[in-house]
């Protein structure tokens, strides 16, 4: 029996495939998270150094996102391939490195476990199939910028500009939308809030938000079209107004401290997508359209 055929009779048996390899993928966003913003502030200064006519730095031990191998940030102990599985690894270390007791972050657990359970939802909601994959492949993508985001408020092209090209690329098949509406999605979505950002500093004199989300609501539109923008918007606004205030009530920080709306942004694509047309229905229902 072919596999396909397979994951089609037997649906639970994919869900618990793509639960096992988004764990796995997991583990490889942990690595990207810490490295990619690391990797990008080396390339920024080199540019930076090329364009001022300065003397170029010496040359780095190479890094990028296969070497050096993975090591405790604390006594620099080589992780070991049996302390790289996900999950399972941190508890059979009680969350500690296995050389020097330092406590490992919690993040690299939290991070293998939301990417296997969304991948496994993914799979249980789509069934086997290509919109299954394609999905899932955004919302690692999604999964890995909002956490660099998170941390470093920077939504890196070299993630953003291809996953909005696979949106235009798998809907020039029609998996989700026809193409012409993923293109005016891609369009619409980045003229919306370039847009704001540009009526916000005429007006204020401030940026209001960075030029990376414009390019992520425009990949949100590349993958389901431009329906989905004014949903998408409107649960972006609203999830970042609630978490915003409860994280600056935690912080004690101060009302004008930067948010990042990235995070927002793709968890409110995310939902339009996969929810986006029985949202909307519920919606005209409810007011009696």
């Amino acid at each position: 029996m072919p596999l396909s055929e397979f994951f089609v009779l037997y649906p639970l048996a994919f869900v618990l495939v793509a639960a096992l390899l988004g764990l796995i993928i997991g583990s490889f966003l942990n690595v990207l998270v810490w490295r990619l913003p690391k990797m990008l502030d080396r390339e920024w200064r080199s540019q930076a150094h090329d364009l001022l006519g300065l003397p170029a730095e010496a040359p780095g031990p190479v890094y990028n996102l296969m070497l050096p191998h993975s090591q405790c940030p604390h006594c620099d102990h080589r992780i070991r391939a049996w302390e790289n599985i996900p999950v399972l690894s941190y508890v059979m270390l009680r969350g500690r490195c296995s050389s020097c007791a330092a406590p490992i972050g919690k993040r690299y657990p939290l991070t293998e476990v939301a990417c296997g359970a969304l991948s496994a939802f993914v799979a249980w909601h789509f069934g086997f199939g290509w919109q299954a994959g394609m999905v899932m492949v955004l919302t690692w993508g999604l999964l890995g910028m909002s956490l660099i985001d998170a941390e470093h408020q920077l939504l890196p092209d070299t993630l953003v500009l291809p996953l909005l090209w696979l949106g235009l690329i798998v809907n020039s098949f029609g998996l989700f939308v026809p193409l012409d509406q993923a293109m005016w999605g891609a369009v619409a979505g980045y003229l919306a809030l370039w847009s704001v950002f540009w009526v916000f500093k005429l007006i204020t004199g401030k940026e209001g938000m960075g030029y990376g989300d414009f390019k992520l609501l425009a990949m949100v539109g590349a993958w389901g079209g431009w329906q989905i923008l004014p949903l998408t918007l409107l649960l972006s606004s609203l999830v970042g107004a609630v978490i915003g205030v409860i994280v600056l009530r935690l912080r004690d920080a101060p009302g004008s401290t930067q948010i990042p709306f990235g995070p927002y942004l793709a968890i409110a694509g995310w939902i339009a997508l996969l929810w986006g047309g029985q949202i909307t229905d519920f919606y005209w229902q409810s007011v009696g359209f």
